[in-house]
This record gives C-alpha cells, structure tokens and sequence, in this order.
C-alpha cells in the first residue's frame, strides 16, 4: 500500500474503530432468571437420550432455557461446597472451579458467572464461528470451555499434584468433561441438541482477552435440533 492510499483509507478505519468500540459499550450484562432446577426427563431417561447431534437449528433459546443450561452446566447448587467454597454441578479438583465458560452468542461473547448467575460481556460481535464448526456459526449458543491455571494456586485445599502442570492437565480435562455431560444430559432432558467438540485455539484467546494463564480447551454447541 503506498502513502496516498494509506492516507485515504485511515480515516475509514477510524470510522471502522468508533463503531466497534461504541458497539462494545453497548453490550450490557445479562441477568440470567433464576434457573428452575426440577422438571425435564428423569436422569436415566436421559442418559438413554444423550447423543451427540450436530444439526442445530439458527432459532433462539427462550431466556429460561439458556438459565436453565448454564445452571445445569456450572452452576451453584449448594452455598457450601468443599472447603468452605460454594458448591457447583460438576466437581473440581480442590473445589478450584478452575474452568470458566465464555458463552458466545450471536450478539457477542459473555463470561458466565455463576455466583451471581449471569453473563458479563467480553466483546462485541458474532464470534460463534471460532468454535470451529460450520453448522456452529449459526446455532444460538456456544460454550467455549476455558481453564484458568491461577485459580490452582487459590484453592482453598491445596492437595499433592495441584501445582504440577502434567497433573494439572489430568485436572482441568477431567472437569471440562464433567461439565460438557452436565449439558449434554440438560439437553437430552429438554428435547434439545448438543455437540461437544475442538474450537479455534488460536485466535481465541485473543479476541476472547484471555490472560496468559488461561487457556482455551474445547467448545460446545447447543440449540434446538435442526
């Protein structure tokens, strides 16, 4: 690109970069309802249901619906867990809770925060094709599953292996797998479908304002089916 163009093109990016950035400012933190934590299917109905289906449809989920999923997901279902932190639906080593979960909806990307049940905006934007699937682009929710390796050193339980990064791996891969069941048995209890899979690892963490200790793992895809 030479000078004159370069010159001509700056004030549009200029345009490009208010828009974005008072796009972002509108993105305002979602309160999720409270999640109803009885009805759907029996757990052995849905454990006889539970399939990987990745044909999802565009259409959206109700507010009660995605309440419902986060909450199933990761949620708080006691005040007091192990050692003394609140309790969660999946288990964690050391009760660190160490996996976070940055929600990805067509309007932009959210991290879910359990304690006060509801999503906190991260970027503005339809990011929903970094989790790595055609058909993903275009369902309404996609979990991105995120470790944070410093919530390790904050565990209120400090057993042997925490701080081995080869145990650690043993750790965060086995509660990422407990939650991503969580989701595929609230989406075979609610006649919707689910798709556990890779993602976008390396532009992700970018877009995604990851800290270095943080470090993207998988995602997960969930709608009504197609």
């Amino acid at each position: 690109m030479d000078r004159r163009t370069f010159l001509k093109t700056v004030p549009m990016l200029t345009v490009l970069a208010g828009t974005a950035s008072s796009f972002a400012e509108d993105l305002k933190t979602i309160t999720l309802v409270k999640p109803q934590t009885d009805g759907g299917k029996s757990v052995l109905a849905a454990l006889k249901e539970r399939r990987t289906n990745r044909n999802i449809s565009a259409e959206k989920l109700p507010p009660q619906t995605l309440s419902n999923l986060l909450w199933a997901a990761f949620g708080v279902n006691r005040e007091k867990g192990p050692f003394g932190g609140p309790g969660r639906t999946a288990a964690s080593a050391s009760n660190s809770q160490e996996i976070d979960l940055y929600v990805a909806l067509p309007e932009g990307v959210y991290l879910y925060e359990a304690i006060p049940h509801r999503l906190t905006p991260v970027i503005a934007g339809d990011f929903r094709r970094r989790s790595g699937r055609r058909s993903a682009a275009r369902a309404p929710v996609n979990i991105f599953y995120v470790v944070d390796i410093a919530k390790y050193t904050k565990a209120p339980f400090q057993e042997p292996g925490l701080k081995d990064s080869e145990i650690q791996k043993s750790y965060y891969y086995v509660a990422t797998g407990l939650i991503a069941q969580n989701v595929y048995l609230f989406a075979a209890s609610q006649g919707l479908a689910a798709h556990f899979h890779n993602c976008d690892k390396r532009n992700t963490p970018n877009e995604f304002k990851l800290r270095p200790e943080q470090r993207v793992l998988f995602s997960q895809t969930v709608g009504y089916p197609a």
